[in-house]
């Protein structure tokens, strides 16, 4: 019987191809999964893991490589060197271009202000993070060494109390994390944006994490508020305080609150001064801003705006009108520009080399982990060091006991290779004693030199004993901790700089928008063209321009302070104020509203309704014969969105839209020619924007409301034929009736 073949998996498909150069032109085929499982999930782990997202020790991998490199290069003393000399070093650890590890550079710096607690001490240019334009200097131009505070970061890093990996090309070791004393991870911000997520940590200020810290180790149910209200920025500015919010982030790990900027008024100089901005923006973002505002007069307050930041820090000046109020026109500049702005937290930090959004509490808990098994590894490490003196030393005590004797045995020893194992014999000791004593020099061979050494054996015996002890107690190992962190509070601690704002201290002021009220008439084609003409000008004017082919298919009397909602022919709306438009003539063509509106590619601009109060309704009337009814209240929004999606039923094409303030009576006219005359009050309103309605009007197969009419007196001869109780087929026209024009879309 033959063996039947093992059955082979499938292989990739090679399609040769024409059009690729080389000896082996061919392009081989796989699945999309197969793809991103050997090419796009390892290169997204490796940003996640090895570049974008903070470790518990608050650095990510290429401010620890360069904080390392400065510590190795014996920066944490002594005078400063040359930025490029850094930079070069770091480039063994790092294997990114050199323009990379220098912006590291700049952003952990003194000069650059960007932290509350620098780890680089500079000397030069090194910009300003409040300033978008304020370029830094070459490297070559600056000068670096260590700040102080990186003293605790590095603390015992050579007692085995973090592990070391080998670097990229395998020819020098770095560590893992660093064995910081306190915990970095909230002291300092940290941004960064890998593949599918990222991570935003908000300054604290150091005293009060510390003792935020040394609460929770002695009861981990604190209250962190207690110790730890809110973030501190190095800028300073003004926390908007909410309790509830604060709590969110603090427990979630995620939101947002509101910092704004801190300002004085020169009465003299009838000028606002700003010295602290949120770090979330920049002077030039303000200025501009403000700018901006000033051309299109919604800042009439004021005459100039400059930016006079110098040595003394950072300053915007802001020149008033005469007769401004400095304080309500702040209050206006906080609503319109970045001098109030949000920081979103998003607390994401690697936990053994896992991604996870933490709350500050959990923050903590996982520090305090890590520097417990740091302090117990640095407690084992000093443990075994003095267990193997003591070994030594014990070894050399028995040799007091009779000097002659070793002395003898050496002597009287023919080959150096036995002068080892001839004294663990002679005075009952192991190879490692035996070798100790056998390298003792002769000078050395003296009982003064052998009792001095001998009598630090208590002394190690009582410091290996206290060693094991804590070894043996979690309570002693944060004791430890309790009172490192109690020295980098004392040494190191800084009064805050962002004031707390409380709600009942923060002013919201109501901005209102002056906008000049007068008549207008308002225009809109077929085409989707409008235009705003005042009377003077429309009286003064000829004939409409329009393009070819198009009409006007509304003319309306207004004012300026108009709302105006344009609705689409793909069921959305689009708001807008008249006030936005300029005045213009009929000798042009207007504005085209898809445009101005942007609207989608395909979109066009169907029925204009102007309001004032949002009042009254929107009729719809579809060519199933259902018509809809939606009040118009549905279309006022709370934050001033300029486009609502679903702004009317879908289901059907829609023949006609109309505005009403009140109830009024609509004229259908069918394909079939027949005609409805009702009363709108017979519709129920509804407060569903995209309600389908209800039928009014029966139609037979093939056939669709063809147009919606207004009713006026007169319209018809005999109106009675055509009302109907709804739904109705309606009533054929008698022969010369007249059902006047058309309401088109």
């Amino acid at each position: 019987m033959a063996r039947k073949k093992p059955a082979q998996e499938p292989e990739s498909k090679k399609v040769t191809n024409e059009n690729v150069m080389g000896l082996r032109a061919e392009v081989l085929e796989q699945p999309i999964t197969e793809t991103l499982e050997t090419n796009y999930m390892p290169y997204a782990m490796s940003v996640i893991v090895s570049r974008a997202i903070p470790e518990i020790d608050g650095f990510k991998p290429s401010h620890r490589k360069l904080l390392y490199t400065m510590y190795k290069m014996g920066l944490l003393t002594g005078a400063r060197t040359k930025s490029a000399n850094i930079v070069g070093q770091t480039m063994r650890l790092n294997p990114h271009g050199d323009a990379a590890i220098y912006d590291t550079m700049v952003r952990l710096a003194r000069g650059y202000e960007a932290l509350l607690h620098p780890y680089v001490d500079s000397k030069g240019n090194f910009g300003k993070a409040y300033s978008r334009d304020m370029a830094w200097a070459a490297p070559r131009y600056t000068e670096a060494k260590l700040e102080a505070i990186c003293k605790e970061l590095f603390q015992d890093i050579d007692k085995d109390t973090v592990d070391f990996v080998d670097n990229y090309d395998s020819t020098m070791k770095e560590p893992t994390l660093l064995p910081a004393t306190f915990p970095s991870v909230l002291v300092n911000a940290n941004t960064g944006i890998a593949v599918g997520m990222a991570s935003n940590i908000c300054p604290f200020n150091l005293a009060e994490v510390c003792r935020t810290t040394i609460a929770l180790l002695r009861d981990p149910e604190a209250d962190i508020f207690a110790t730890m209200q809110a973030p501190d920025f190095p800028g300073g500015g003004q926390i908007l305080f909410d309790r509830a919010q604060m709590e969110n982030i603090y427990k979630t790990g995620r939101g947002s609150f509101r910092v704004r900027s801190r300002y004085s008024y020169d009465k003299s100089q009838n000028c606002i001064d700003v010295t602290q901005i949120p770090p979330t923006t920049t002077i030039e973002v303000i200025v501009e801003r403000v700018i901006d505002l000033v051309k299109q007069g919604k800042l009439k307050e004021i005459a100039d705006i400059r930016d006079e930041t110098g040595m003394d820090g950072l300053k915007i000046t802001i020149d008033l009108k005469r007769g401004t109020d400095p304080d309500k026109l702040m209050q206006k500049l906080f609503k319109l520009t970045t001098l109030e702005d949000s920081f979103a937290c998003n607390f994401n930090v690697l936990i053994a080399g896992t991604p996870r959004v933490l709350g500050v509490r959990e923050l903590l808990e996982e520090w305090t982990a890590f520097r417990v098994e740091c302090v117990r590894r640095r407690t084992h490490f000093d443990l075994e060091k003095k267990r193997e003196k003591l070994h030594l030393l014990q070894g050399l005590e028995l040799i007091l006991l009779d000097i002659d004797k070793a002395i003898r045995i050496v002597r009287e020893t023919e080959e150096e290779a036995e002068v080892v194992p001839n004294l663990m014999i002679g005075f009952g000791i192991d190879q490692i004693q035996a070798e100790y004593v056998a390298e003792i020099k002769l000078r050395h061979l003296n009982r003064e030199y052998i009792l001095k050494r001998t009598q630090e054996i208590a002394e190690l015996e009582r410091d290996i004993a206290q060693l094991e002890g804590i070894l043996a107690s979690k309570a002693k190992v944060k004791g430890i901790i309790v009172k490192e962190l109690e020295a980098v509070a004392q040494k190191y601690g800084q009064p805050r700089r962002s004031m707390i704002l409380y709600a009942d201290e923060v002013e919201e002021a109501e901005i209102v928008e002056e906008v000049p009220d007068y008549p207008v008439h308002l225009f809109f084609t077929k085409e989707g063209y409008f235009k705003k003409i005042t009377p003077q000008s429309l009286r003064m004017s000829g004939e409409q321009k329009l393009k070819e082919g198009d009409e006007i298919t509304q003319q309306l009397e207004a004012q300026n302070t108009a709302e105006l909602l344009f609705f689409s022919n793909k069921s959305q709306v689009y708001k807008m104020k008249a006030a936005d438009f300029a005045d213009t003539k009929a000798s042009v063509l207007g504005e085209y509203i898809p445009a101005r509106a942007q609207m989608d590619e395909g979109e066009s601009a169907a029925y204009m309704a102007v309001t004032y109060q949002y009042d009254g309704f929107m009729l719809f009337f579809f060519e199933n014969g259902k018509v809809a009814k939606v009040e118009m209240s549905a279309y006022q929004t709370k934050q001033n969105r300029k486009k609502l999606l679903n702004a009317y039923s879908d289901k059907s094409p829609l023949t006609a839209a109309l505005y009403v303030r009140e109830d009024c009576e609509v004229l259908l006219t069918a394909s079939s020619g027949r005609m409805l005359l009702f009363h709108t009050g017979l519709i129920a309103p509804k407060a569903t924007k995209n309600t389908q309605g209800v039928q009014a009007m029966n139609l037979k197969k093939g056939q669709r409301l063809l147009r919606v009419q207004l009713y006026e007196e007169g319209m018809l001869q005999n109106p009675n034929r055509y009302k109907k109780n709804l739904p109705a087929l309606g009533a054929l026209p008698e022969a010369g009736e007249n059902a006047g024009e058309q309401l088109k879309l």
